[in-house]
This record gives C-alpha cells, sequence and structure tokens, in this order.
C-alpha cells in the first residue's frame, strides 16, 4: 500500500513538470521565469514532441515483452487514442491561456464525465448522492467564472471562452478514460499508451505543416521533457493501482491540485480572487468525495 501511495505521489509530481513545461512554451509563459527566453511553441506541436517521445518508448516495451503491437480490442483502442488526442490538445491550449491552477483544475473534472460515459456505454449504476457531488463540482467552476466581475487590479483575468474549451477537454477525456475500462478486459496497458501516439503523430504532424515554430537551442531539451515524464507519469499511475485499493490510492493523485496551485502562486505569479480559491476547493471535494463514494461502494457490492 505504502508503495502505491509512493508510485501516485510521483506520478502526479510527474505530470506536473509536464504541465509546468506546457505553461513555459505560452504566452508570456517564461519572460519573469528566471529569464529563460523560449519560443511561443503551440499545443499541437507540443502534442506531437510528446507523442513521439510516447510511442517510441512504448514500441520498445512492446517489442521487448512480445505484446501483440496493434491490441486486440481495435475498435475501443482508436476510440481511446482519438478522444485522447483531442482533449490532450485541447488542455495543452488551456495551459497555455489560463491561470495555470485554474487549467489544471479543471481537468480534474474528468472522473465526473467519466461516470456519465460508463453509464451510457457501459451501464454502471449513478448514485442519487452522486448527483450531489457532481453539482457541487459545477458549482466550483461558476464561482471561477466569477473572476473576472469580482478580481481585483492585482488577480489574473479569466477568459470564458478558454474556461469553456477545459471544460470540453474534461468530458472528452472521460471518454478516453471510459474506453480504457473497456479496454482493461481484452489489452494490456502499454497497448493502451500506444494507441494515443498511433492516433495522434498523423494528425499533428499534417497540423504541423500549416503552424510549426521549429525549437532552438534548450528548447529541444524541455520537449524531450515533456514526452519523456509524460510516459514516467502514465507507468507510475498504473503500477500504483497494482500495489493498492484504488479507493486508497487515487485520493493521492489530487494532490496535484496543491502543487499546480502553489506552482501558479510562487512561479508563475498568478494572484486569483477568494471566491476563485473556493471554487478550486468545491470541484477537489466534489470530484474526490465522487471518486471515495464510487470506489467505497464497489468494494463493498
Amino acid at each position: 500500500m505504502i508503495k502505491g501511495i509512493f508510485f501516485i505521489i510521483l506520478s502526479g509530481i510527474c505530470f506536473l513538470i509536464v504541465n509546468f513545461f506546457v505553461k513555459l512554451f505560452g504566452p508570456n509563459g517564461s519572460s519573469e521565469w528566471f529569464n529563460l527566453n523560449v519560443q511561443e511553441i503551440p499545443a499541437h506541436e507540443l502534442v506531437l514532441a510528446r507523442s513521439l517521445v510516447s510511442f517510441a518508448l512504448s514500441s520498445i516495451i512492446i517489442k521487448y515483452r512480445g505484446y501483440p503491437f496493434f491490441g486486440v480490442n481495435k475498435k475501443w483502442l482508436f476510440i481511446r487514442g482519438l478522444s485522447g488526442t483531442i482533449a490532450l490538445t485541447i488542455f495543452f491550449m488551456t495551459l497555455q491561456h489560463l491561470p495555470f491552477a485554474i487549467a489544471a483544475v479543471i481537468q480534474y473534472l474528468a472522473p465526473i464525465f467519466t461516470m456519465f460515459f460508463t453509464m451510457l456505454l457501459i451501464g454502471d449504476r449513478i448514485f442519487k448522492i452522486q448527483w450531489l457531488f457532481v453539482t457541487l463540482a459545477f458549482f466550483g467552476v461558476a464561482l471561477i467564472s466569477l473572476e473576472d466581475i469580482l478580481g481585483t487590479n492585482n488577480s489574473l483575468s479569466i477568459d470564458y471562452f478558454w474556461l469553456g474549451w477545459g471544460v470540453l477537454s474534461a468530458s472528452i477525456s472521460g471518454v478516453a478514460y471510459t474506453s480504457i475500462v473497456k479496454l482493461k478486459e481484452t489489452d494490456h496497458p502499454i497497448n493502451i499508451v500506444l494507441y494515443f501516439p498511433m492516433v495522434s503523430i498523423p494528425f499533428m504532424m499534417l497540423w504541423c505543416m500549416f503552424d510549426y515554430v521549429h525549437p532552438i537551442g534548450i528548447e529541444w531539451l524541455f520537449l524531450l521533457i515533456i514526452g519523456v515524464f509524460t510516459q514516467f507519469a502514465q507507468i507510475l499511475l498504473t503500477k500504483a493501482l497494482h500495489f493498492g485499493h484504488a479507493s486508497v490510492i487515487i485520493p493521492f493523485q489530487y494532490l496535484g491540485i496543491v502543487y499546480a496551485l502553489l506552482i501558479g502562486f510562487f512561479i508563475f505569479d498568478e494572484r486569483l480572487h477568494l471566491v476563485a480559491y473556493i471554487g478550486v476547493f468545491l470541484i477537489l471535494c466534489g470530484v474526490l468525495l465522487n471518486t471515495l463514494y464510487r470506489h467505497l461502494n464497489k468494494k463493498t457490492v
């Protein structure tokens, strides 16, 4: 159990590092941070860099272990790859255009949408109290949207357009997570991971033909970090769930919200109104309570 908690915390730190460098490549992401002068690189190009590294590492693991390269349930593997590609691209965009903490927190709505899609596609039951948790989380989003109205001169502006796209990204992530649930009986986790870059690389390469910024100098290292640490995060998350019950392990994943708040405040100098912080807290409570209730209920049934 201790190993599982340790791995889930490490996984969260790896995802935080990835998100940090994505933000660094956004507008004004590095303007006041250690005098770094990196170019603004579009989200789809960052997704491509991440996918190339992930494809190389996943392919090596599959070949070494002798798994079928294209997996078994190809329909749901493709759905997982396509939905993951769309969700991650939009998420990277929101990271570059919203306050760091807000973009990260909105993405944590994904389990709420996963609940909806597993009900529709798999037939999972939703208990009445879970609707209360859903309402709590979305009330938190509503409070965050008040930042522009209540914010002071020192607080940040939140673009409603990108806030909406952040919620859309979380909803599409729900499709990706639902496909993983469908695939767990037929395909190995590394095959599920592989289908993301298999789908994303052709689309992102086509996109880059029309919108591409050539990396220079240390930017190549940062792109490599995004790819490698994403792979580490996914492997650590998978290992964490093998070392303990999900109801105990998964709550530690939400430490990522705390990390994001600290990075946003101390590194990117993001100052939000108190109401926005209350909104973040409500999202955390809604998602965490929903996750705990689902796993504890499954354990007792």
